[in-house]
């Protein structure tokens, strides 16, 4: 287990840890962070903390489901958002206690709105989750006749362009010009 867990006061031991055991690691995360922060920890070494309490209470965490990927539940998702889808977007995203895994969004009219429909971690079926997200987010873009973009499917990239950036390229304005 990490050394800087013995740092931290037994209030914040227990708090950090029921966030663990609710499967709330970003809020674990956060408590860690601006607990050790005085003393030069950064985001990542509370991250460290957090994982090495997700394996001692492994057995007991309560894990929060996976987001459901089926057309229906997508569909039903996007039906509720606030105003009309425009793009369904795929991209990579990562941490210590997940690795690699794809975010799902819809991205709706406007300038820069959009809304979360699924976290891909790894797909039950056993494919990795650029495919799982991919055959997902396609499905529900032909659904609601709206484009699909995944800009690196087969390989991790956290830095590939988003569907709004490519929009403002093919429209020849670059994405400093703001439009």
């Amino acid at each position: 287990m990490s050394g800087w867990w013995a740092y931290l006061e037994e209030r914040t031991c227990r708090a950090v840890d029921a966030d663990v055991l609710r499967d709330r690691r970003l809020s674990a995360v956060r408590s860690v962070w601006e607990a050790l922060r005085p003393l030069g920890v950064g985001l990542h070494e509370a991250e460290l903390v957090v994982y090495a309490r997700y394996e001692a209470l492994s057995d007991r965490v309560q894990r929060t489901p996976p987001d459901p990927l089926d057309l229906p539940s997508l569909a039903a998702r996007a039906a509720a958002l606030p105003g009309r889808v425009a793009a369904v977007e795929a991209f990579w995203d990562g941490d210590t206690v997940h690795d690699w895994f794809v975010v799902l969004v819809a991205v709706l009219d406007g300038r820069e709105g959009e809304s979360h429909l699924a976290t891909v971690y790894h797909h039950r079926d056993g494919s990795p989750p650029g495919v799982a997200a991919a055959g997902a987010g396609r499905a529900l873009a032909g659904r609601l006749g709206v484009p699909f973009h995944f800009a690196s499917p087969d390989v991790p990239d956290d830095e590939a362009p988003r569907w709004r950036t490519v929009q403002r390229l093919a429209e020849g304005r670059g994405p400093q010009s703001g439009g």
